[in-house]
């Protein structure tokens, strides 16, 4: 071994032994009569120590060589710092130094490697390998191992079974998009990468591994944002002979388990919230449920009273921002311009300030008076100081645009703490969902979810009121993961798969082999899938997964390190009866 101990792992009752490190030069220090280097590998830093007239003079002078990131091996005497530095833990004692060897010399790097760099996120991308060396994403890329392996301690202490699933499979065609790759072999023809394992964690449940999980790689080709990456990594998991019930208890055992053991927090038993009533409530199916400001619809109190805008919404819905009636018109102006942006789409915003003498001042002053705002303010349980907001217009939109607005409003009161952990289940979702474009229903979560049983005789009548045997965990306002029941019985399947507008034909080349698995005795089955990257972040109190990969992608899907994707040679192509139209 080139070194005896790590650079975070001596201590004070270390003093006067022999130690040798390794790693990497943090930063030097030289004073003249004295050099001080920072030696760091993983583990931490340790403060090295050279003088003039007591320290080799040929030790000093390899020291006066060393530049950033240089990989050296330092040995010496381990002492008592006179300077103590309580910021590491390492900081009570130092390394008197005897020798020096440079394994490898480095370049400058093109940013600092501290906590705080001066480096930009491109820049950081291209040099991955530098930016990891940083002790802000060691701690993420510790913290994701801690998970994994909890996650595997718990799920192991439930009697699951860890079973790999291919990733070269078919393609079909709902969810998103495939990334496709061509075989060689069979000329003009193509495997998908996986976006689940989902028809093959089923086929485990056909076969009689009824407790299946697997931390797996998926692959989706869609437009990227903070918590999305072309490629990501899922908690899938799988079971057999159970209900609703028995997965929602197992993986709410799993969620407090992973909190108790990796951050020390107790969470209580879950809620249960149906669809309908988060998109009531809150407009959203991940509603974070931190703070309150749930939605109350105003209809029947605003519309009828001259104010056109009103009275031809299809839902006038408002919220009740406490404390917040002294805010002034600018800030005011701040929120209506917040919800008018493009990606929100409101036409506008009406404030009601509930001012402290009782009386109320509102932008809609014209059409409604003092008697009139004060209804609305016993609706919302608005009180003297309150602040109420309300926006109008085609239900949906209206419901969306105010969660975004009610967000917003718990970031600036600071209601939206990252280390207070709310999560909940959402249940109920609807099992199709009808597509403008396309004239037909899709799949809400994917074709092999069951409907309701009391809902099933609907299919055929009104298959857009049918409510799915599905679920979704959330956690302070972020989809953490979702599952459903699916269907076991073929007849049902083939139901399902004509309602998603495929021809018989089209299901049976699709997903035959599972419908013909269905024909030798499926149990009952569901399960669940967490996307880890999120959980991880979330964990960490981030919203972004991208420091939590160690090589993550780009905003446009590239890998800039390495330079992917890139073209590959005509041989290539050629090969895989390939050609580039250019």
């Amino acid at each position: 071994m080139l070194r005896s101990n790590t650079c975070g792992e001596l201590r004070i009752e270390d003093v006067n032994k022999t130690v040798t490190l390794s790693g990497w030069v943090q930063k030097i220090r030289d004073k003249g009569g004295l050099i001080w280097i920072d030696l760091r590998d993983r583990y931490g830093i340790t403060q090295l120590l050279l003088e003039e007239g007591r320290s080799d003079a040929n030790v000093i002078e390899k020291a006066r060589q060393l530049g950033r990131e240089f990989v050296i091996q330092a040995k010496g005497e381990v002492i008592e710092r006179v300077s103590k530095n309580p910021k590491i833990p390492s900081g009570e004692i130092e390394i008197d130094l005897a020798e020096i060897n440079i394994l490898n010399a480095s370049k400058t790097p093109p940013f600092t490697i501290e906590d705080e760099t001066d480096g930009g996120e491109e820049l950081r991308m291209k040099y991955r390998y530098l930016d990891l060396r940083r002790n802000p994403l060691m701690k993420n890329l510790a913290l994701r191992n801690r998970l994994s392996i909890e996650t595997r301690k718990y799920l192991d202490s439930q009697s699951f079974f860890e079973i790999e699933t291919p990733y070269l499979i078919k393609s079909t065609p709902e969810g998103a998009r495939d990334f496709v790759v061509p075989s060689r072999m069979n000329e003009g023809q193509f495997y998908a990468l996986p976006q689940s394992p989902q028809t093959f964690k089923q086929l485990l449940m056909v076969a009689g591994y009824d407790k299946y999980y697997q931390l797996v790689k998926c692959f989706r080709d869609e437009d990227l944002r903070a918590d999305r990456q072309p490629e990501f990594t899922q908690i899938d998991c799988e079971m057999a002979f159970v209900e609703q019930d028995d997965i929602l208890n197992t993986f709410e055992g799993l969620v407090k388990y992973l909190f108790k053991e990796v951050k020390g927090v107790d969470i209580e038993k879950l809620p249960h919230m149906t669809y309908a009533e988060a998109m009531q409530k809150y407009g959203s199916d991940k509603p974070d449920i931190r703070f309150g400001m749930e939605f109350v619809e105003l209809n029947e109190l605003a519309q009828g009273k001259g104010f056109k805008v009103f009275d031809e919404s299809e839902l006038i819905v408002g919220i009740n921002a406490e404390g917040c009636g002294n805010y002034s018109r600018k800030q005011l102006d701040k929120l209506t311009d917040f919800v008018r942006k493009p990606q929100i789409g409101a036409r506008g915003l009406v404030y009601v300030k509930c001012n402290e003498d009782g009386s109320f001042k509102s932008s809609v002053d014209k059409f409604f008076d003092q008697e009139a705002l004060k209804i609305w303010a016993e609706k919302l349980n608005a009180k003297a100081g309150d602040l109420m907001l309300v926006l109008s217009g085609e239900a949906d939109k209206s419901r969306k645009q105010l969660n975004e607005l009610r967000l917003e409003m718990g970031e600036r009161l600071g209601l939206r703490d990252p280390k207070n952990y709310k999560p909940l289940w959402v249940v109920d979702f609807p099992l199709l969902e009808w597509d403008e474009d396309s004239k037909r229903f899709h799949a809400m979560h994917h074709p092999f979810t069951s409907p309701k049983t009391e809902d099933i005789e609907m299919l055929e009548s009104h298959p857009g009121s049918v409510r799915a045997n599905a679920y979704d965990l959330v956690i302070n306002g972020v989809e953490i993961g979702g599952g459903s029941i699916r269907i076991h019985d073929r007849s049902l399947q083939k139901q399902m798969f004509t309602h998603l507008g495929f021809s018989e034909q089209e299901a049976q080349d699709q997903f035959g082999f599972l419908m013909n698995a269905f024909e030798y005795g499926a149990p009952p089955h569901g399960g669940i899938a967490l996307g880890f990257d999120r959980l991880v972040a979330l964990f960490a109190g981030q919203d972004s997964i991208r420091d939590f990969i160690a090589f993550p992608k780009n905003n446009s899907g590239r890998d800039v390190m390495i330079d992917s994707p890139s073209p590959i040679a005509d041989n290539q192509l050629d090969e895989l009866g390939l050609k580039v139209v250019k």
